[in-house]
């Protein structure tokens, strides 16, 4: 009996001495070395663009950082001001700090808010369920890597030592970071290559749901966010209206979901009284992540519409126009290269004030019109100052005024549109309607807007952050309705602002992450914001012209104001009705002018 026990403890002990393994998980590979070449990470910065290649983040750079951090992390938050002067310091000699967000729950929004609110210009990114900081070893935020110009893993750990969890140093004992970058530069081995990190744990990848949602839970959420552009006769190229369309497109859907570049919606959580939010919960981008990873089933429970079928495709957004006016010709368009700014006068003129409740610019082929500008010319200017109307930018909607509301056009009035073309490889021709709807109840108070433009706008060659700020007063008691904001391709964020007569100023609208293809009237909760009159309405913005910038045509160029997209432009609105003002102007359907009572 003992024999045979020993034996088999000796083969026990022969198995357990035996050079094959069992697979080691990924989550379970151990990280790699100081001085491990790093082949290859995949990030999102905040203009939603994949940054797959180390290329891109190093390039003829001596040194990367990549500090990883969450937004519920207050060492994280802490150590944002030192990583943005490191940044300063350093990047004369040739190193990049960029921010890595590895909060599974952190919107990409709230991401470029903190780092806004914080004044902190530095390269922001997103690592989905931590991959990259798995990648890299690391565990905890605000845990740094160090990258060397030829992709080595030169440094993993702490900033310095003077935050800790449990308390702080009134300043640090040892800079780690720094005497990493110092090791770096000098072309040395780092003496210090490894630290521990006082901070907050990431978390792991998220758990599949225990049953995948069918698509009786989809659907709900895409009648929210999506089905008002996807669907026929809406914007988007392709329509999302059942089980089949959103099946067809489940991988598309999963990855603009999981990168936040749909819906399209730039404004910052929790500032200002917005209202037709079309960001996704996280809720919502869970259900269509896990729906996705199923397989995209249809599910058992048959997915009944919760909201009214879409009208019928009349070619129109807004309600069936009451008057229809269109280019005098078609315009004809090049294959390739720069189309100039055209502007086009419709062959109408209004002989007596006219009231519009509803405005839609259709081009008769959406693939060249990039956007679209209407305003009115009076002969009192000598037809040469433009007053806006309304516009028509990627991911805008038509005009559409709530009852009681409308915009006067007076007598004598003539249309002009301004239109930027873009080439499609072809050459293509084009034509633009303008459908117009006259209001249908009582104009009670007439739409207006302040608009805040700064022409003298100069931005200067590589500048990361280069504000700008504009203002202008109300005149009257007001009443907020919506904000709209326009830069070209090196805008990076905008904000809003009320300072009101006593002193307080109130936020109205942060667009943290600017985005020049997806240009969104932000409408205010209705009755939310009224301000008094003498308030100024303030808007800050930053462009980026630097080389990170991924569409900035030339970073080593000046930036002026101009109409062109290698230009750049600064115009905000604020929109808005006066307090004091009660018209009772009763609308003649036929033709948008005053009804005359006799």
């Amino acid at each position: 009996m003992i024999d045979a026990r020993l034996a088999a403890l000796a083969a026990l002990a022969l198995v357990c001495l035996s050079p094959v393994r069992a697979p080691v998980r990924a989550q379970e590979a151990r990280p790699p070395a100081p001085g491990a070449a790093v082949e290859r990470l995949e990030l999102v910065d905040v203009r939603y663009r994949v940054r797959r290649g180390l290329d891109e983040l190093v390039g003829d750079r001596r040194a990367l950082v990549l500090a990883f951090t969450t937004l519920d992390c207050p060492l994280a938050n802490r150590y944002l001001p030192r990583l943005a002067a490191l940044e300063a310091e350093y990047a004369p000699r040739g190193v990049r700090v960029a921010l890595v967000n590895a909060g599974p729950h952190d919107a990409m929004t709230a991401i470029a808010a903190r780092a806004l609110e914080a004044g902190v210009d530095l390269p922001l990114l997103k690592d989905h369920d931590a991959a990259a900081a798995r990648a890299l070893g690391v565990g905890s935020t605000p845990e740094v890597v160090v990258l060397d110009a030829a992709r080595r893993l030169a440094y993993r750990g702490r900033i310095d030592d003077r935050l800790r969890v449990t308390g702080e140093r009134p300043a640090p004992a040892r800079e780690d970071l720094r005497e990493a970058l110092e090791d770096v530069l000098a072309g040395r081995p780092v003496r210090v290559a490894e630290t521990a990190v006082d901070g907050c744990r990431l978390a792991g990848p998220a758990p599949a749901p225990s049953s995948p949602p069918g698509f009786a839970q989809v659907l709900p959420i895409l009648e929210r966010r999506c089905q008002g552009c996807h669907r026929p006769g809406g914007q988007a190229p392709f329509s999302l209206l059942t089980h089949d369309d959103a099946w067809a497109l489940a991988e598309t859907i999963a990855e603009v979901v999981r990168d936040e570049r749909m819906p399209p919606w730039s404004a910052a959580p929790g500032v200002g009284a917005l209202d037709h939010v079309r960001a996704l919960t996280l809720e919502e981008r869970r259900t269509l992540l896990a729906w996705v990873a199923a397989g995209a089933p249809e599910g058992d429970a048959p997915a009944t519409p919760t909201t009214a079928a879409p009208p019928p495709d009349t070619g129109w957004l807004i309600d069936p126009p009451d008057l229809v006016i269109s280019m005098a010709a078609e315009v004809e368009l090049p294959a390739e290269g720069l189309v100039p700014y055209r502007y086009e006068l419709l062959p109408h003129t209004f002989e007596a004030d006219t009231w519009i409740a509803e405005a839609q610019l259709r081009p008769s082929n959406p693939r060249v019109m990039h956007h679209c500008n209407l305003a009115y010319l009076l002969p009192d200017d000598g037809y040469q100052r433009p007053h806006f109307i309304t516009g028509q930018v990627p991911g805008g909607q038509p005009m559409r005024l709530e009852p009681g509301l409308g915009l006067k056009v007076p007598a004598g009035a003539v249309l002009v549109l301004q239109i930027h073309y873009v080439t499609t490889g072809r050459p293509e021709r084009d034509r633009i309607s303008l459908g117009l709807r006259w209001p249908r109840a009582p104009v009670r108070k007439q739409a207006r807007h302040l608009r805040l433009e700064e022409p003298r706008l100069e931005v200067p060659p590589g500048a990361p952050a280069h504000r700008v700020r504009v203002s202008r007063t109300l005149p009257a008691d007001a009443t907020g309705l919506a904000l709209f904001m326009h830069m070209h391709l090196r805008g990076r964020d905008a904000t809003f602002l009320a300072h009101r007569p006593d002193g307080v100023t109130e936020p109205l609208l942060v667009l943290p992450a600017y985005a020049f293809d997806w240009q969104q009237t932000y409408f205010l909760s209705k009755g939310a914001v009224r301000l008094p009159r003498g308030t100024r309405i303030e808007c800050v913005a930053h462009y980026d012209n630097s080389a990170w910038n991924p569409f900035n045509p030339d970073p080593g160029a000046t930036v002026r104001y101009g109409p062109q997209t290698h230009d750049e432009m600064f115009f905000g609105f604020f929109f808005y009705t006066d307090d004091a003002e009660d018209l009772d102007v009763r609308v003649d359907p036929r033709t948008g002018t005053a009804r005359r009572w006799h």
